[in-house]
C-alpha cells in the first residue's frame, strides 16, 4: 500500500473547486471511499457543483472533527479502519482536510503543524490519499510556509502536483518542534518534586481540585499526568497553575525524553505496545506540549478552568 500527504493553496471558492472537484470525482470514478473535512462554505459550495454524486462522499465540517489534533488523527485512523477495507485493489481512501486554523495561538498552531508532519509517518503502511487546502485569504504566510515544509507535493493551481523543496524529514521537523522553549511556570504556581506515581497523582488531583475543578476532572487531569510521568519515569518536578481560562500542569524529568514522535496519537488496539497512556493522556487535554533541552524532558498539559468549562458546556445547549 501506497500512501500520498499533498497540500494545495487557493484564494477564492472556485479555486477551492479546482482542487476538489478533481479530487473527488476521480474517487467516485474508481470507487475510492472519500472523504471531506473542510469548512461549511466549502461543504456548501461543493455539494452544489456535485449534486446527486455528493451523496456518495462522506463528509464533516471541519470543526466537527474536534479542536485537538489527536482527535484529528484518531478520526482518520477509525475511518482508514473502516473504509479502507471498500478500496479497490490499488486504490485509495482519499481524504480531503482542511484544518481550522484561524484564530489559534501560536502553542497551538505549533502543535497542528506538528501533527501535518507526523501524519507522513503516521500514514506509512496505508492507502490514504490525504489532500489539504490551504486558504491564502485567511492564513498568515507563516502558516502557508509551514505547510511546504509538512507536505511532500505541493500545488499552486491545484492542477500540477510537484515535489515540496521546502519539505523537512518528520523526524527533523519534530525534535525542531520540541526543540522551542516552553513559556516557564509563573511565580506563584505550586511545586512539588515526586519520587512515585501516586505521590504525582495525589498531588495534581488535591491541587487541581484548589483551583476550581470537579473531582472527576481533577481525577482526570491526574490520570492524564499519570500517563505521560510513566513514560519519563519518576522522580518527576511539577508545577502546577491557572492562567486565562486554562489550568497547566508542568512535569520535567532530568535527563528524560520521549523518543517516540509518534506516540499518543492512534488509538490503542488489543496488540498496541507502548503509547497508549499517551493517547490517553492527549484525549483528556486540551493540549499536550513537549520540549526536549540539554537538561532534560518537559511536558505542559493543558486543560480548561472551572470557570472556562462551565462556558463550553452552555454553548452546547
Amino acid at each position: 500500500m501506497t500512501s500520498i500527504h499533498q497540500a494545495a493553496v487557493y484564494a477564492s471558492g472556485e479555486q477551492f473547486l479546482e482542487i476538489a472537484l478533481p479530487f473527488v470525482r476521480d474517487g467516485l470514478a474508481g470507487d475510492d471511499p472519500v472523504l471531506v473535512v473542510t469548512t461549511s462554505a466549502n461543504l456548501e459550495l461543493l455539494g452544489d457543483t456535485l449534486g446527486r454524486d455528493g451523496r456518495l462522499v462522506d463528509y464533516a465540517d471541519t470543526t466537527f472533527l474536534g479542536r485537538r489534533p489527536v482527535q484529528r488523527t484518531t478520526a482518520f485512523h477509525r475511518y482508514w479502519l473502516r473504509r479502507g477495507p471498500e478500496a479497490p485493489s490499488g486504490g485509495h481512501v482519499r481524504v480531503l482536510s482542511e484544518p481550522l486554523w484561524v484564530g489559534r495561538p501560536d502553542s497551538d498552531m505549533r502543535a497542528w503543524q506538528r501533527m501535518e508532519s507526523i501524519l507522513n509517518l503516521l500514514l506509512k503502511g496505508t492507502n490514504v490519499w490525504m489532500l489539504c487546502p490551504y486558504d491564502t485569504r485567511v492564513h498568515d504566510p507563516s502558516v502557508i510556509t509551514a505547510a511546504r515544509r509538512t507536505h511532500p507535493s505541493w500545488s499552486e493551481d491545484g492542477h500540477a502536483f510537484l515535489p515540496c523543496p521546502g519539505y523537512t524529514d518528520p523526524l527533523e521537523f519534530v525534535r525542531e518542534y520540541d526543540a522551542i522553549p516552553l513559556p516557564p511556570p509563573p511565580a506563584d504556581a505550586v511545586a512539588k518534586s515526586v519520587e512515585t506515581l501516586p505521590a504525582l497523582r495525589g498531588f495534581v488531583s488535591d491541587h487541581a481540585s484548589l483551583f476550581g475543578l470537579s473531582q472527576d476532572r481533577a481525577t482526570l487531569l491526574a490520570v492524564a499526568v499519570n500517563e505521560v510521568a510513566a513514560h519519563l519515569d519518576p522522580p518527576i518536578d511539577l508545577h502546577l497553575w491557572e492562567r486565562f481560562g486554562a489550568i497547566t500542569c508542568q512535569i520535567y524529568r532530568p535527563g528524560g525524553g520521549l523518543t517516540d514522535p509518534l506516540a499518543g496519537f492512534v488509538p490503542p488496539s488489543p496488540t498496541s505496545g507502548p503509547g497508549d497512556g499517551l493517547w490517553i493522556a492527549r484525549q483528556l487535554c486540551d493540549r499536550l506540549d513537549i520540549h526536549h533541552g540539554e537538561g532534560g524532558c518537559t511536558v505542559q498539559l493543558h486543560v480548561p478552568s472551572s470557570r472556562a468549562e462551565e462556558l463550553r458546556q452552555s454553548r452546547k445547549y
